[in-house]
């Protein structure tokens, strides 16, 4: 066969296909939209695995459990692996120095009103109440931000140097007092 007779058996193969429309130009009933030619083609190709996977489990069981086994492994590796080794920031006090002046200053306070706890006895900080509204008002015990002061003496807590200090009030009118505070309230 010549390469030209190769040709007119593809041009007449070609033409003797059916139209899809009929002579009024109407479709056929049968005929399916082009959009879903390729979601059903799609559909047959997945099927088609999927039965060739199944039918793998009763002619080679190993294959088929060993294919199932690989699947979770790797899905239990992506999961339980990764992760960064970055380590969260903590906060570093700074070393207090006796008879040195600072600032208080809330470490954690966001509110521009919002005052720092000075009590009698160091380490009280979480036994005192102070819902009585005598309590909140009067005796030098909530100093607003940014109120300077000097550090009397420091006392060491859990493990850890200087976690609490006693201020003298330089300024206002509780100037003189003293009161304990912690440390990382000192700036």
């Amino acid at each position: 066969m010549s390469i030209d007779e190769n040709n007119n058996e593809k041009d007449t193969h070609n033409q003797n296909e059916e139209p899809t429309q009929n002579e009024s130009g109407a479709s056929k009933p049968d005929a399916q939209p082009a959009a879903s030619q390729p979601a059903e083609a799609a559909q047959n190709a997945i099927g088609g695995m999927l039965a060739n996977f199944l039918a793998l489990k009763d002619s080679n069981p190993k294959v088929f459990f060993g294919v199932i086994g690989g699947v979770v492994l790797l899905i239990v590796l992506l999961f339980a692996g990764g992760g960064s080794n970055a380590k969260m920031p903590v906060h570093q006090a700074k070393p207090v120095v006796i008879g040195q002046n600072y600032v208080l200053k809330g470490a954690n306070a966001y509110d521009q009103n919002a005052t720092i706890r000075l009590v009698a006895v160091p380490g009280s900080m979480a036994a005192y109440d102070d819902t009585e509204e005598n309590d909140r008002e009067g005796g030098c015990k909530h100093i607003p931000d940014g109120t300077p002061v000097k550090v009397v003496q420091s006392q060491d807590a859990y493990g850890k140097k200087d976690v609490f200090v006693e201020v003298e009030m330089l300024s206002g009118e509780c100037e003189g007092k003293r009161g304990w505070a912690l440390a990382i309230n000192l700036q």
